[in-house]
């Protein structure tokens, strides 16, 4: 199944086996939902069942035999009314989307990222991750939104994020071709980034060089310029000096006369 074309819900159908979880209490929220939340309440059944059972069969003694029934019952009261409450809410739990009272985007986000609006797919998304937030197909397709609108490192850790939730075993395929796709497109950036810095150095070399060519033709036409000067002042010399000798001779002439 191809991540870029084809996006569907899992539909989860309520087994007998999915009620086990029920029977204690804060177990379903645990296993379906991995909420912590419900960890305290497990935790805190299980001492109060085993204090009861100490009480009665261990060290009877602790406590008169009617404290230990009314305890018992008590306890029995309380584990009916949360396994009750607990088959009540395991449809919610399983299937939020499709029980909840919001309306259900995740189509709508289909056909938005297969037109290429991903903007407004986005947005249907983050309205389903609202109800169900550990939807695998929902997730898969929000980092494909987030590769193809060039936020490549926010698709990398969503799917990092995505590795860590035990109900996306079942889209490790689709997981691994995003994840190819994702590697793929970050070695395509990596790329031009480092032919930019290329281009950039050539030019800059470019620059430089004319520049030194510059100055040493300048400095060519300057030498060549102080010699022809040079030149002149001597020429200019040569050419003054028989007038010189003659002025002399011309003097020399009158003194002796």
């Amino acid at each position: 199944m191809s991540i870029d074309n084809c996006f569907i819900m899992e539909e989860v159908s309520i087994q007998p086996k999915h009620y086990l979880t029920c029977l204690w209490p804060g177990m379903a929220e645990l296993w379906w939902r991995g909420r912590l939340s419900a960890l305290p309440a497990a935790i805190a059944f299980a001492g109060v069942l085993n204090a009861l059972l100490i009480a009665k069969f261990i060290y009877s003694d602790w406590l008169s035999g009617g404290l230990v029934m009314l305890a018992c019952w008590v306890v029995i009261a309380a584990w009916l009314v949360l396994a009750i409450r607990s088959i009540r809410e395991l449809p919610l739990l399983l299937t939020p989307r499709l029980v909840s009272d919001e309306p259900d985007r995740f189509p709508e986000a289909q056909v938005a990222f297969l037109r290429g609006d991903y903007a407004s797919a986005e947005d249907y998304l983050t309205a389903c991750l609202s109800i169900e937030p550990r939807d695998p197909p929902a997730l898969l397709m929000l980092s494909s939104v987030y590769r193809h609108t060039g936020r490549l490192h926010a698709s990398e850790l969503l799917l990092s994020e995505i590795r860590k939730l035990e109900v996306a075993q079942k889209w490790d395929l689709e997981f691994q071709t995003e994840e190819a796709r994702l590697e793929r497109d970050i070695e395509a950036r990596d790329q031009d980034g480092e032919e930019q810095d290329t281009g950039e150095q050539n030019t800059g070399g470019q620059e430089t060089g004319g520049q030194e060519t510059g100055e040493q033709n300048m400095g060519e036409q300057d030498a060549a310029e102080l010699a022809e000067a040079t030149s002149s002042e001597h020429a200019d010399e040569s050419i003054d000096e028989p007038g010189k000798r003659i002025k002399a001779s011309t003097k020399e002439s009158r003194r002796a006369a």
